[in-house]
């Protein structure tokens, strides 16, 4: 699989400037990023690059601080040996769930423990949208549950999900890399009631789930809204996250109109996670 690397000088005036510059380039196909005070660098897949559409992203964004930036050709590179080099710190949420890399040292003793090696695709926890979902999870009742992880990437949530007892969760992307990458991390955690399938919402049709979760981005999450509510059983849940506190009150008013009320709102860093229930 060849990758295009595009790097980004920049200079911001606030940090949260260059989450929703990742958060744009995230919804025009780029699958990995690293950020450094004053860098960004982003993958994407050759096959996805439309440098046009980039190029005319990147001049309409909404902050001023783009310095300058360049496309470049990454070289073919074993990316699990690079993983390895760089692998994140374990990560505890609410002090019950750790998530750590297979090559982790130290890592602190939790009630979940979760290993995460997620190569090219998105979710290790560190995310605030991850966390947030990850919070979620464990503090709603998922024993016996049929739960979705719509956008599922590395199937961080999925496999907490099914640690917390659900009785089936199916996890879908429309990534092939990220489907593998899932099974991958499923396999890992000897989780073995988590069905992994690659395609949109339209893959959800005449299934019936207790839970939805659905980390993804504002646009997304509006447009498949009548999917979610169709396939959610009465008094289900649905946790929605991957966009900004702004954007709360249009995802809360598209539920509603499919029956879907308010139960709660949860914020970090002005990220937010947003929980409806069905009727």
């Amino acid at each position: 699989m060849q990758y295009t690397l595009l790097q980004l000088s920049t200079a911001f005036e606030e940090p949260f400037m260059s989450d929703v510059l990742v958060a744009e380039l995230a919804d025009l196909g780029f699958e990995s990023f690293e950020t450094d005070q004053e860098l960004i660098k982003a993958y994407i897949q050759n096959s996805m690059l439309d440098k046009v559409k980039v190029e005319q992203a990147l001049r309409d964004f909404m902050f001023d601080g783009i310095r300058e930036y360049h496309f470049s050709a990454c070289e073919d590179k074993d990316w699990n040996e690079e993983w390895e080099k760089h692998f994140f710190e374990p990560i505890v949420i609410d002090r019950e769930c750790v998530i750590h890399s297979s090559f982790a040292r130290d890592v602190p003793e939790c009630k979940y423990d979760i290993v995460i090696d997620p190569k090219m695709a998105f979710g290790t926890g560190h995310h605030q949208t991850t966390s947030l979902m990850l919070s979620a999870i464990l503090s709603e009742p998922m024993a016996d549950k049929c739960v979705l992880d719509m956008g599922c990437g590395t199937a961080v949530l999925a496999i907490l999900a099914s640690m917390r007892g659900a009785s089936k969760v199916v996890a879908v992307d429309i990534d092939d890399w990220c489907v593998r990458n899932a099974q991958e991390n499923i396999e890992m955690n000897h989780i073995n009631n988590v069905e992994v399938v690659l395609g949109d919402s339209s893959v959800l049709e005449g299934r019936l789930f207790d839970v939805i979760i659905a980390n993804i981005n504002r646009n997304i999450l509006l447009s498949d809204m009548k999917v979610y509510a169709g396939c959610l059983s009465s008094g289900g849940k649905l946790l929605l996250s991957g966009f900004y506190t702004d954007d709360a009150e249009l995802l809360i008013e598209e539920g509603r109109r499919y029956g879907l009320e308010l139960v709660s709102i949860g914020e970090k860093d002005r990220w937010c996670r947003v929980m409806l229930q069905k009727k």
